[in-house]
């Protein structure tokens, strides 16, 4: 799994506080995202041993309420492992510190959750997602506009000419692609 790249611009506390719990899920959180239907029962149903089927449903919420997998599949809050044992009729859920005895188990487990739920790593859809906002941009006209406005380097308009609408700042598809003004200069404040 790559590393995660985090958003220039966030403060440390905002930047240490993605794919981590912050505190026990709300009640209603457990009821949607933790929930194990029948699709989740068969994939975790593969597996031998309470600690693994524990351990696999942990990596299978997680993943569905952090969209992240934890460097530590255990770093859950005990009131998850509580509600996910008790959904598995496992009456120790302490069993499930025995899931990473074996190091490369998660991995195996991870990579099989991913096929099974068609999870991707960022950077397999980072292109086409850039395509899909281009696409999107260009024939509805609509881009998430900046809170607070920026100039353009080249032609001082008070909102940057990439991230406003294409069309309505004269944009070509080609000038768009390269991130070029209206005005014809490089746009700075991307």
């Amino acid at each position: 799994m790559s590393p995660v790249r985090i958003r220039p611009g966030l403060s440390d506390e905002e930047a240490s506080a993605y794919g981590v719990y912050r505190g026990a899920p709300s009640q209603s959180d457990l009821e949607k995202l933790f929930f194990l239907d029948d699709a989740d029962r068969q994939l975790i149903a593969k597996r031998r041993g309470a600690h693994n089927r524990l351990g696999v449903a942990l990596l299978l919420t997680t993943v569905r309420y952090l969209g992240v997998f934890l460097t530590d599949p255990l770093d859950v809050p005990d009131g998850v492992v509580g509600y996910l044992a008790g959904q598995l009729e496992i009456s120790d859920p302490g069993c499930v510190r025995r899931y990473t005895e074996r190091r490369t188990t998660r991995f195996e487990h991870a990579d099989e959750i991913r096929a099974a739920c068609g999870l991707r790593e960022f950077d397999q859809v980072d292109k086409e997602l850039r395509e899909w906002v281009d696409a999107r941009a260009w024939t509805t006209g609509t881009v998430r506009r900046p809170s607070s406005p920026t100039r353009c380097a080249g032609c001082g308009n008070a909102m940057c000419c990439c991230r406003a609408s294409p069309r309505s700042r004269g944009w070509s598809r080609r000038s768009a692609r390269r991130r070029i003004s209206g005005c014809g200069t490089p746009c700075t404040g991307c």
